[in-house]
């Protein structure tokens, strides 16, 4: 927990003149992007040269540069995610910010000194999963944007890790890493840096908002109280698509908050605003008053601030303090030696001082002269001077011997400090287990959906976890040996609750978890339990897999977003299998879409639809803990199982189905059979971007 009071504002940086605008108005840090495999490919980013030039920029200023490496990345890019490790250690950047297991593996065995900060995109909420994370080797972790402050406060309570949350910009609607949706509709991942916003169009509930998957921008600007007590370390912007003048407006906003000075509302909404903004999460207030869309006025306010935010980085502000040594003797070169507060050190020699006539030299002529550092990020800090009584140097050499200085200092202040590297990543990954005929398992929601015939033919089922215990409570489960306890993916909170049913589960004859988040696994690992990976873990590459298996992962469902064809070519560093039907789940909701149209008590938290602009209706359930939404047909697979040979099983992922059609598709997938009514493939003969 951060009990220094210091508070680290981080900024985006989406393109160099955005990075300049973030440094000038006060920015401790930016975080940034290369070309490829970040989270905002659409930006501009930087190449390696630009890069190289963006981190001596910085450090020269005493501002830290986190490189992202946010996204899932598959088998065939390792060459280019270790030269991107090796471009990020050479130029020593301060951190990456990763998602992928597979990649954060890979920084630690490539680069282990360079710092590893965990991406909101790895869906770390609770505490459990900021241990989790700090096991793996991340010296921070960015939460996700949907924690409360009590939340916030509760994790940094029990943690040493440090921790970074979201203070201003947009809102995605999922818990970021758990969305799908991007990708299931237009092939567009958000889990790799190309989202395409579907979000931000209409998808209505009945009686309520047009736009009901789309959130207001966040800002906490003026909760620098609050967020000092929560224990955070990093207050982080969004905006690394934005121009720079959004970026300037956010930082000198975050700035004026941090140092006790009033923020100009008014600047932040004219240069960018869904509806004005929300503190919903924060203030732990999720209601329909957290929705809103960029309207015509948003946009047309921009124009008027414009110029005067460009005025805010205009000019080079001067950010590192410098102490001068000045001495002046007779018959002896003058002297001047500077050191800045990083200890850089710097020396010059000037003329032999001559005798004055009427003006001698002086400390206060020569503080004059120092301080004119203007075009330089430095300021005059403590200045010692021993000068000769009656002795003049000429202005001019003061200033040269200045400039020569600052020039030395500038020059250590800004040169690249690599990191060691060594390319030790594998390309080739072992295929063991070659199992040709995949077993089947399925997920449920109710007992009710549970009959012989899938008891018979499959090897595990998954259940939520009250479901589960209130149906072994109630004698509905002939066999528990086969039943998997499904721990919520989405936890909020203190997970007291949860850990006290897992261990009655265990006493009633449970052995085995599906955990789809990084919480989960260290859950159901606490608890004793057999662990079993789910989708949601985002596993895309053989990396990630062996990375999985050192958890202490048994076995893993692969992410959907991967195809066949992919799929089948990972190493075997342990069993894995596909969700092979199902109506898969595209967003993880904190705020409920169905909540906000028409309350709980109306909805009576049943299956509900949200309907896009085409008419295509999406389902709705707040069944597992959180609300999600599902794609609007299922995948269906079981007529080609032959090309589902090698993988280890494939899940049956159960929601809405009732008992009978259930029991229809194992048996279509035990014996064969044909789909009935609209299903799609998904996205497993597609190629995700």
């Amino acid at each position: 927990m951060n009990t220094t009071g210091t508070l680290e504002i981080l900024a985006p940086a989406g393109s160099y003149d955005s990075l300049v605008a973030a440094v000038r108005c006060g920015a401790n840090a930016v975080y940034l992007g290369s070309k490829a495999l970040n989270a905002r490919r659409n930006a501009a980013n930087f190449d390696d040269e630009e890069l190289a030039r963006a981190v001596s920029y910085c450090h020269e200023r005493g501002v830290k540069v986190y490189q992202t490496l946010n996204t899932v990345m598959f088998d065939e890019e390792t060459d280019e995610v270790v030269a991107a490790i090796e471009t990020a250690a050479r130029l020593g950047v301060d951190a990456l910010l990763v998602q992928d297991l597979g990649v954060a593996k890979m920084v630690k065995a490539c680069a282990p000194d360079l710092p590893i900060h965990a991406s909101t995109q790895m869906a770390v909420h609770n505490l459990a999963g900021v241990l989790e994370a700090q096991a793996l080797g991340c010296q921070r972790v960015v939460l996700a944007r949907e924690l409360s402050k009590e939340e916030i406060r509760y994790i940094n309570e029990h943690t040493d890790v440090e921790t970074e949350i979201f203070v201003h910009g947009a809102l995605c609607m999922c818990v970021s890493g758990q969305c799908y949706l991007s990708s299931m509709i237009g092939e567009r991942s958000g889990n790799r840096g190309l989202c395409a916003q579907p979000c931000r169009l209409p998808f209505q509930a009945k009686g309520g908002a047009e736009y009901g998957l789309s959130l207001k921008d966040l800002t906490l600007a003026d909760r620098m109280a609050e967020l000092r007590d929560s224990g955070v370390h990093a207050l982080k912007i969004e905006g690394r698509m934005k121009r720079p003048e959004y970026v300037a407006a956010a930082v000198t906003a975050v700035k004026n908050a941090v140092e006790g000075r009033p923020v100009d509302f008014d600047a932040l909404r004219s240069v960018f605003s869904r509806s004005g903004f929300t503190t919903g999460y924060f203030d732990d207030k999720i209601d329909k008053t957290m929705f809103g869309v960029r309207q015509k006025e948003d946009v047309v306010s921009a124009q008027g601030v414009l110029g005067d935010l460009a005025k805010l980085y205009g000019k080079e502000a001067p950010r590192v303090r410098v102490d001068f040594d000045f001495q002046l003797e007779a018959g002896e070169p003058a002297a001047l030696a500077a050191r800045d507060e990083d200890g850089n050190a710097a020396f010059a020699q000037g003329d032999v001082p001559q005798i004055a006539e009427n003006k001698p030299t002086t400390q206060e002529k020569v503080a004059q002269s120092l301080a004119k550092t203007g075009g330089t990020p430095y300021y005059l800090g403590e200045l010692t001077a021993d000068i000769g009584e009656g002795l003049i140097l000429p202005v001019s050499a003061l200033n040269a011997m200045r400039r020569q200085v600052l020039e030395e200092i500038g020059e250590k202040r800004s040169a690249l400090h690599p990191v060691p590297f060594q390319d030790v990543v594998p390309r080739n990954h072992p295929k063991l287990l070659n199992i040709k005929i995949p077993a089947l398992r399925a997920r449920v929601l109710t007992a009710a959906q549970l009959s012989p015939l899938m008891l018979e033919q499959c090897e595990q089922i998954a259940m939520p976890v009250d479901a589960l215990l209130a149906a072994l409570e109630a004698g509905a489960i002939p066999c528990p040996e086969k039943m998997a306890v499904e721990i919520p993916r989405i936890l909020f909170g203190p997970a007291d609750s949860t850990q006290e049913k897992l261990g009655r589960l265990k006493q009633k004859g449970i052995t085995k978890a599906w955990a789809g988040n990084l919480g989960a696994v260290r859950l159901a690992r606490e608890a004793g339990l057999e662990i079993h990976g789910g989708f949601s873990l985002n596993l895309n590459n053989s990396h990630a897999l062996k990375a999985a298996a050192e958890l202490g992962l048994k076995d893993a469902e692969l992410s959907f977003e991967i195809n066949l064809f992919k799929a089948k070519k990972l190493g075997d560093y342990l069993p894995y299998g596909i969700l092979a039907y199902g109506y898969f789940p595209l967003m993880a909701l904190r705020n409920c879409p169905i909540k906000a149209a028409m309350g709980c008590k109306a909805c009576g938290r049943k299956w509900n639809t949200l309907t896009d602009r085409k008419g295509v209706e999406f389902m709705v359930d707040c069944g597992s803990g959180i609300s999600e939404l599902f794609n609007s047909v299922p995948v269906y697979l079981a007529d080609r199982k032959e090309e589902l040979e090698g993988f280890s099983f494939l899940t049956l992922y159960f929601t809405c189905e009732d008992g009978k059609t259930c029991e229809r598709i194992v048996r279509e997938y035990a014996f064969g059979g044909r789909p009935e009514g609209d299903k799609t493939r998904g996205l497993y003969y597609r190629n995700v971007l």
